[in-house]
């Protein structure tokens, strides 16, 4: 059998390594997960609920056009319904930007380092992914990525917070950036860490942008602040012309049922959200000040995980985590030698995990 070319130059995502697996591996009772920047506080009480109520119509195919949920993020966001499209996170939209724009000939424009689903999803279309380098401070402007716009670009991604780096760009920049960029490429803002980073005053206003802006996609998720990782369900928000297109790529029953009425619920859910809001920011603080004791170099981060720069080899810090129960993501998997990126969790895993760092780094 024969495999698309376009694939073989594609590796598969490397997710973060599952509890159990660690537990087997090392002989070990119990194991803290940083690797996969989900909500140390769990879902929503009101999402369980809601998810479990709909699983009594799990024989039953649903709604193919999310028509609850739909109505809840209109309201909830002060827009019309037909600007919403749905996906199994914001990964199934990634994957249908890229089935829907990108073609073998075309190039796409993505920070580096930034989420590697976008390089992924571009290899696999054909398409060829255009690299620019973030800068020594591992931060990115948009107006960066304007000098590799050729005839063949087709889309240009912008994540923001970024992932893995956790730092973002400014409303300044932003706007900036789509004056200039030209209307007939689309731009995808991924804002999977929205809800973390808005309550910064410069975190630009993307939503803005759709009044007068054709060529904007921006992709939100519920697997991160809302803690549903496990449902999958993320949303995409843009022009109706523009997501009617993408609407002709898009699997009919790709959001199942538990996971649109969990999202609905988790929507309403403030109390959770400001509860996971303060979680974090007092796990930030705790990880910066210790770092900061440590000697250690991170980037200053607008969301729920941090990169810090551990100043040895990345893969092995990793691997002796592993050893004492703690899963990160690890810089060489990242483009991000030397780096961990440490999912933001409960003040005790914090603490823990500073520990086992501070006597790994003792031995190297």
């Amino acid at each position: 059998m024969q495999i698309k070319k376009t694939l073989a130059q594609v590796a598969p995502y490397a997710p973060g390594r599952p509890i159990d697996e660690i537990k087997r591996q090392f002989g070990l009772s119990e194991v803290v997960k940083l690797a996969s920047n989900e909500n140390p506080l769990g879902a929503s009480p009101k999402a369980l609920v809601a998810a479990g109520k709909a699983m009594q119509d799990v024989f039953m195919y649903p709604d193919p056009n999310a028509y609850s949920l739909r109505q809840a993020l209109a309201s909830h966001l002060n827009l019309q319904p037909e600007n919403f499209i749905f996906g199994t996170g914001s990964d199934g939209l990634i994957e249908l930007v890229c089935k829907t724009f990108l073609a073998e000939g075309d190039e796409s424009i993505m920070p580096d380092p930034s989420f590697s689903l976008y390089e992924l999803n571009v290899l696999a279309n054909g398409a060829t992914p255009v690299k620019v380098a973030l800068n020594k401070n591992m931060q990115y402007n948009p107006e960066m990525l304007l000098s590799a716009i050729t005839p063949k670009t087709k889309v240009i991604w912008l994540c923001n917070p970024n992932n893995p780096t956790g730092g973002m760009y400014t409303e300044k920049e932003q706007l900036s950036f789509f004056e200039k960029v030209p209307e007939n490429v689309l731009v995808v803002v991924d804002e999977a860490y929205y809800e973390y980073a808005a309550g910064n005053a410069d975190y630009p206003n993307s939503l803005a942008l759709l009044k007068d802006r054709k060529n904007i996609l921006i992709l939100r998720t519920f697997s991160k602040i809302y803690g549903l990782a496990g449902l999958r369900v993320g949303y995409g928000i843009g022009d109706s012309h523009l997501l009617a297109e993408l609407e002709k790529a898009r699997p009919p029953f790709n959001v199942c049922s538990p996971a649109l009425a969990a999202a609905e619920a988790a929507l309403e859910d403030e109390d959770f959200l400001n509860q996971s809001l303060k979680a974090n920011k007092e796990g930030k603080k705790y990880l910066e000040e210790a770092f900061t004791e440590m000697g250690l170099p991170f980037v200053k981060t607008s969301t729920n995980f941090i990169a810090v720069d551990t100043k040895k080899d990345a893969k092995t810090v990793y691997e002796a985590l592993l050893t004492k129960g703690y899963i990160v993501k690890g810089g060489h998997v990242l483009g991000m030698p030397g780096y961990l990126r440490v999912t933001i969790g409960t003040l005790e895993e914090c603490k823990g995990f500073v520990e086992a760092l501070s006597s790994i780094l003792q031995t190297l």
